[in-house]
């Protein structure tokens, strides 16, 4: 098991803190001597997951704080309280996402709701609390990929599946490319804005969590019938929340992790194992297309992470 190294004096926000990966990272986490923001759309289940990891370390600090990634406004609150401690940040790890609701939804600000609460959202949380990141002294964003981006492409000319036929795990795929692309081309902005910052991608291979079904019941009662005949093939090895949180806390804790780096499992078709460094999607290494994809999340968002002064 990967030991995540000491986190004594540091402030972490993680997206999506209350279930799955973004739980067990925060609980290893704060374990490790940080400072958790349980970052989550509905308070009360990230109260109930910072009772129950509290239960395990009654020493851990651990704070709840809503957002959604699927409501810009939101966004922008969420980050204008984390800036008014005017304390650095120094982890931000974006875990949270919806995957493969049956049919086309929309967030708040009318966008798809995959490409609006997996890649919008938090691109645009991360600008916003570029300044406090920037204040620590060594900061890192961590964005968590999937497998599914080795097949997603980005059309740039419809973003929002408006002019497509809309298909559940194309869109996820998109999105989970764009969160690949968004890791990178930050990355890219630090080096050359000089900024101490490091940005880290990670997936976690084929781990269980409650994403699957949590996604594919959104506008039904219960889990389409060809999501649970998936769901139930038993012949893709797979893996537990712990392990599969590994990727992520590598990318984000590790002196190891290189910035632009990204970690997924080193067993068969990087479904399960220990951590490795993944493979990147050859369109995920164009870096004019990762510029552009930016580029268009910032109009999009309305953030800009690049000033005049700049």
């Amino acid at each position: 098991m990967y030991a995540v190294p000491d986190q004594s004096g540091k402030t972490v926000v993680i997206t999506g803190a209350n279930s799955g990966t973004g739980k067990e990272a925060a609980r290893r986490l704060a374990e490790a001597g940080a400072r958790v923001v349980l970052a989550v759309r509905t308070p009360a289940k990230g109260e109930q997951a910072r009772a129950e990891i509290l239960a395990r370390h009654p020493h851990a600090r651990l704070e709840v704080r809503r957002i959604d990634l699927a409501d810009l406004t939101s966004v922008a609150a969420f980050a204008d309280g984390i800036l008014a401690e005017g304390a650095p940040l120094d982890l931000l790890v974006n875990n949270a996402g919806v995957m493969a609701p049956p049919t086309r939804m929309t967030t708040a600000d009318g966008f798809e709701l995959q490409f609006g609460s997996n890649f919008l959202g938090p691109l645009a949380l991360t600008v916003r609390l570029l300044p406090a990141l920037l204040a620590a002294p060594a900061p890192r964003v961590t964005t968590m990929s999937s497998g599914t981006a080795n097949f997603g492409r980005v059309d740039l000319a419809d973003l929002q599946y408006e002019r497509r036929r809309y298909h559940p795990m194309l869109s996820y795929a998109q999105s989970k490319l764009a969160d690949l692309m968004m890791a990178r081309h930050l990355d890219e902005l630090a080096a050359a804005q000089g900024w101490p910052l490091r940005s880290t991608a990670a997936h976690p291979g084929y781990t269980r969590t409650n994403l699957q079904t949590a996604g594919a019941s959104l506008g039904r009662g219960k889990p389409s019938r060809l999501h649970r005949l998936v769901s139930s093939v038993d012949f893709l090895p797979k893996q537990e929340v712990g392990p599969g949180t590994e990727p992520l806390l590598y990318a984000a804790t590790s002196p190891d992790a290189v910035a632009g780096g990204y970690y997924g499992p080193s067993g068969p078709f990087e479904l399960v194992g220990p951590v490795t460094a993944a493979r990147v999607t050859r369109r995920a290494l164009d870096r004019a297309a990762n510029a552009r994809l930016w580029e268009a999340a910032e109009r999009l968002t309305g953030v800009r992470a690049v000033t005049a002064d700049h």
